[in-house]
Formats: structure tokens, sequence, C-alpha cells
């Protein structure tokens, strides 16, 4: 039996471009003479679909997709992932399913066993799960179909009561199926690839597997496809991109030559960064960007991947300088603007301020310069940024970092504003990893941008270091309380200093109600700021 493997971007809720490249798939499964094609989770209408699922017309649009799909299944079989109607009388109104298509015909709907229900999953609030099981015969073959976390529940400490391969495995399949929409973080495909190996060894059955690419707004999705033999030899598919192939599944699936991905962790990261620009934009119809561009390190990054994502001829940088900015600053911005071909605009926010500074006066009467200064500055370039956006249709890309996010160094409603948080969910120690990454093949970051003490700009010779301890402490600190849920005595047993763990934590901790209100934020890393971190605002814990 040919089967072949569809690793395709689907958008969500868009059911004429997801069934165009379904059916486009078939036609050319169908050409290489497949009798199988496998597609990803939820393929029909994008996941996640989140509470598009409580509309029954959504999922009439999805049923009618699938008769779309089937009437393309004349000569081959194809398995799709689609929401499906609960129509038992009891539990969830629906159920995260796996057509099977032969014959023009659904012969089979499998459901979704285990329904992940942490960091940014919320499955079980739409789905109701899966409690028999059986597999599906089709030429003369048994296939045990899963659905993505159906493989998932095989470590010492399982997450769920029910193991789905162990119940199918009862009935003797011949290879296992599973398809997946699996969110990219920066080590998750080697944990997806050691649990998948574990599966086809355990049970020593082969297992193909397929999972989508795409950004659906704050989630990326890398792909990294796989077949693997029942030896645990692993055939990887590409990331970030497109994917299509095929394998021959006579009596056994055999591996001849292994082919896995060997990228590092910050070229994932860098891939995955331009992937969610490129796909936010075009998905939401959106073509141009711009940035307020500092002469500092996040700002440089942001462009410098913007610029990949969408090229230089659809992105505007502004250089603001005020009174506070040095003249490096403003060198340093120039140098990266046009070493990149961006095109980009001086406006000096010294008038603005001044008359601001004017205005409130004789509220303000004689007090000390303070932080009301400072933000004001950065308040009126969001201005700018802003009336440019709406005067000629730009997307404004928000430029803070991780670090900055979690301890609320950043002004609202000023350098927070954004459409889209393009590197929020990264650590400054691995932006400055990023801005290496981006310089290996030629200078595109100034040198100067990355060796000088970071700096807001807002007072008289101002460094972050005068608020906040050195990045590489703060960020190891954040990594332990944000990543690893560690609370404040575990990270002073790691060998920090009581005082400054408390000092940082209570930081984040009271900044909760400006990360509320920033843009959607690219998750790279497993614990990102937004729908995979929920707490509370009026929280008193370590604050």
């Amino acid at each position: 039996m040919k089967i072949a493997i569809a690793q395709l971007n689907f958008h969500i809720g868009n059911f004429d471009s997801n069934v165009e490249k379904i059916v486009a798939a078939i036609h050319n499964a169908k050409r290489a003479n497949a009798e199988l094609i496998v597609f990803s989770e939820l393929a029909v209408c994008g996941y996640p679909p989140r509470d598009f699922l409580e509309f029954d017309d959504f999922i009439d649009r999805c049923y009618h997709s699938i008769d779309i799909i089937a009437k393309e299944c004349d000569t081959m079989a194809a398995i799709v992932g689609s929401p499906s109607y609960n129509t038992k009388g009891k539990g969830k109104h629906l159920f995260n399913s796996a057509f099977f298509i032969e014959n023009k015909k659904v012969k089979k709907i499998v459901h979704k066993s285990l329904l992940p229900n942490y960091d940014v999953f919320d499955e079980y609030r739409y789905f109701e799960p899966n409690l028999t099981f059986e597999c599906i015969q089709y030429k003369n073959k048994k296939i045990a179909l899963t659905i993505c976390e159906d493989l998932w529940n095989t470590s010492n400490n399982p997450l769920y009561t029910t193991n789905p391969m162990e119940e199918l495995s009862k009935h003797h399949p011949d290879v296992v199926i599973n398809i997946a929409a699996s969110p990219f973080y920066y080590h998750q495909s080697d944990a997806r690839k050691e649990i998948l190996k574990n599966n086809a060894l355990q049970y020593h059955l082969p297992i193909i597997y397929v999972n989508q690419i795409g950004a659906q707004t704050e989630l990326l999705f890398d792909g990294g496809s796989m077949i693997i033999d029942r030896k645990g030899r692993i055939e990887e598919f590409d990331y970030f991109k497109e994917d299509f192939r095929m394998v021959e599944f006579k009596e056994d699936i055999t591996i001849e030559k292994v082919k896995i991905s060997n990228v590092q962790p910050i070229q994932k990261i860098h891939d995955a960064l331009v992937m969610g620009i490129r796909d936010y934009f075009q998905k939401l119809g959106f073509q141009k960007a711009i940035l307020g561009l500092s002469g500092g390190l996040d700002s440089a990054v942001t462009l410098a991947l913007a610029v990949e994502a969408l090229g230089s001829e659809n992105v505007l940088a502004l250089l603001m300088p005020s009174h506070f900015s040095s003249e490096h600053s403003v060198t340093d911005a120039k140098e990266i603007a046009e070493t990149l071909h961006v095109s980009y605009e001086i406006i000096s926010i010294e008038n603005s301020f001044s008359s601001l500074e004017d205005t409130l006066k004789p509220y303000f009467k004689d007090l000390p310069f303070t932080i009301a200064e400072e933000n004001m500055q950065a308040r009126i370039r969001a201005i700018i940024l802003m009336a440019f956006c709406n005067k000629f249709g730009y997307i404004l890309l928000n430029t803070s970092n991780k670090s900055e996010a979690a301890v609320g160094y950043g002004t609202l409603y000023g350098d927070m504003c954004g459409g889209l948080s393009v590197i929020g969910d990264v650590y400054k120690t691995q932006v400055y990893e990023l801005a290496d990454f981006i310089n290996k093949d030629q200078i595109i970051i100034p040198k100067n941008t990355i060796e000088k003490p970071p700096s807001a700009e807002l007072k008289p010779d101002q460094k972050d270091s005068d608020s906040l301890p050195p990045y590489p402490i703060l960020d190891k600190i954040l990594y332990e309380y944000i990543e690893h849920c560690f609370g404040p005595d575990e990270i002073i047993q790691l060998g920090y200093d009581e005082q400054l763990v408390s000092i940082i934590l209570k930081m984040v901790n009271i900044n909760e109600y400006k990360r509320k209100q920033s843009p959607p934020i690219l998750r790279i890393s497993p614990k990102a700021f937004g729908m995979g971190r929920r707490l509370p605002i009026v929280g008193n814990y370590l604050s």
C-alpha cells in the first residue's frame, strides 16, 4: 500500500482555502498512485478553532467540507481531521475526530481519546473524549488511528487514566497513524521524536505522524511530520514549510536512511518567528508593517525578522529621537535600515514633548522629573506610530522582549503598543543569540547596537541596569519562575540571592495587568505570556 502524507498550512475558518489545499494534495497523491493520504488534526477547519466550535454553522461547514473532499476519494482513501457531532445524548456537544473516507463515503469516524487541558490547550472545553477502541481495516491492513495527544500518555507519571495505544494494541494493528496539531516551542520537536520513537519500540509498530505547519495568531506550528519504523528509525519531514511525501507499506515500513533534523534551537526560534510574522500578515490580509527603530537591539532584531518575513518594501521604520537620545542611537538605527534597504523617517519628539510638558506644567507645578515624564515620551512615540497605521494602513510590530514584559519594564500604551508582539516570548539573552544568528553570514545588525549597554533613553544617562539586575542573572531567575514554576525557596536553593529573587518575583506578579493589555505574543517557549499562562491581576501571591 502506498501512503501519502500531506503536511500543510491551514487557516482557521477558511474552509474554501483548506478544502482547496486538501483536494490538491489528493490529486497529487493520485498521480503518485497512492492508495491512502493522511492529513493533520482538524485540517478542514484549522487548529485551534476555539470558540468557533460553539457555532453550529461552523460545524456544519466542516461537514460540508468533508462532503466535498469525499467526492475526490474515488480511487483512494483519505484520513482527514474535523470536529464531529456527539449524537450519544450525553457529554460535550462535539468530538475531535479523524474521518476515514473511502469510495466517496465516510466509512469510519475515530474520536480523540486524550484531550489536553493544560498550557495553551483547552480541548476539554469543547470535546467529549473517546472511550471505545478499534482498528480500521483497509487493504488487508489494520490501522490504529490516533489523534495527537493519544500517543503521549507513555511517561512514568501518566497524565491520563487511559492509554489508547494499550487498548488498540489488543486488536493487533499493522501500523499506527497519528494525525496532529502540535504547537512549536524550541525543544518540542525533540520531545515529540522521543515520544513517537518510544511508541514505535514499545508496540513494535511503524508510525506515520502528520503535523501541520503555520501560525495561528500566537501559536506556531513547525511541521516535522515523521515516518518511524518499528526499530525506531526516523525519516523526518521539513520544518516550517509544507511538505508532501510517499511511503511504501508492504509487509512492513522500513526506514533505510535515517533523516533527522539537527537544527540548533536559536535557528528554530528564528525560523518560527519569521513564519509567525508572515502568516499573521498573510492570513489577515495585511501587507505593510511599521515599527519604532530606536538604535537598540530589540527593535533591530525585530526589523531584521520583519524584513525576512515580509520583504524590505513592506516595512517602514520610524526613528523618533528625543533630547535624551544619544547620537549613536540614530546612526545605528539608520545603518541597519540602510543595510536592509528599509525606508525610514526621522521624526523628532522634542517639540511634542515640550508642548505636553507646557500643558501639564500648571498641574505638575515644580515636581521633579519622574517616570511620568519618561512614559510621556514613550506614549508620544506610540501616537506617532499609530497615526501612520491609521493613515497608511500599517500594522505596528511591538519590539518588547520577554524579560521586559516579565518585570513590567515598558510603558503601557507606549512602547507596549502593537498589533503583534514579535519577540515578547524571547528573553533578552536570547535576543543577543538571535542577533548573532542573523549576523552569521554578514553584518546586518550593527556591532555597536549589540555591544552598547541597553537603555530606554528616557532620561539622562539611563541604563537598563539602573532598574534591573544584569540580564544573564535576571533571565535565569525568570526562567525558573515562569517556565519551571519554581517558588522563591526553590530558586534561592539554586544559588540566587534571596532579596533579589523576592524583588524579581514581585515585579513579575504586580505587572500582570500590563501583560493582559499586550498585543498577541508569538509563542516560542514552553510557557509564554498570554493564553498559556493564566494568572489573576488582583492576586496577592509573592507581591
